[in-house]
């Protein structure tokens, strides 16, 4: 019988359309699930007023992705506002001057500046696409990694295909690694390139697995959310 205590490792992403939709999807998701993340496409349907409640009147952890990228100043500022929303996590772009700018505005807030290291939609040639500098992805995202936390990231954002490597940088102690791109068996891999299972995720080093389609296009939710905790108790 599947356990319903949540599991803060499993967090939930809410890519539904807009704020009604996501409180109906944590209303089936219960106290099975204790942590969401809110994306930018949720960010015009209501995504703040949506982490204000989830956090404030239920009790959950949510981890806000706008990868934030822009000039030092405007980071910072940016990071300052949303702040004060006592949210958990806040994702950046992983470039140093970004991740810096991020912690200032972040100071005195428990908020953690989760810094991108590569997208997991993206493979090499949509790196050559971009004119970034050659190399393998899992060398790229390893350095990118290392110069961010040397910059003062909280955590990264990493396939869970890198995060083994992560975990293995001196740096990384004491870091979060939070692994999105994670797909049951068998489940369709939508539009990522770089995947791995719960399991394997957390036992490559990953904190934290994000997974959405898998759960919130179930046609039970709350089932599916149920046998990736299982899962993950079970590693």
């Amino acid at each position: 019988m599947s356990q319903t205590t949540a599991d803060d490792r499993l967090i939930v992403a809410m890519d539904v359309p807009d704020a009604l939709a996501g409180l109906k999807l944590a209303e089936q998701l219960g106290d099975a699930v204790s942590f969401y993340k809110i994306g930018l496409g949720m960010l015009t349907g209501g995504g703040l007023a949506l982490a204000n409640e989830l956090k404030q009147e239920l009790g959950k952890r949510i981890f806000l992705d706008m990868k934030l990228f822009d000039i030092g100043a405007t980071v910072e500022s940016a990071v300052r506002g949303l702040a004060q929303f006592d949210l958990d996590f806040l994702t950046v772009h992983g470039d140093p001057y970004v991740v810096k700018a991020a912690k200032e505005g972040a100071a005195g807030k428990d908020m953690k500046i989760l810094a991108v290291t590569i997208l997991t939609s993206l493979d090499r040639g949509d790196l050559d696409g971009a004119l970034i500098k050659p190399g393998e992805i899992r060398d790229l995202v390893q350095e990118r990694a290392g110069n961010a936390f040397a910059a003062g990231a909280d955590g990264v954002i990493a396939s869970p295909q890198e995060a083994a490597l992560i975990r293995a940088l001196p740096e990384a102690a004491g870091k979060l690694i939070v692994t999105p791109g994670v797909r049951p068996v068998g489940a369709d891999l939508g539009d990522q390139k770089r995947v791995a299972t719960p399991a394997s995720a957390i036992a490559d080093g990953a904190d934290h697995i994000v997974v959405g389609r898998p759960i919130w296009q179930a046609t039970d939710p709350r089932a599916a959310a149920l046998a990736i905790l299982d899962e993950l108790r079970a590693a």
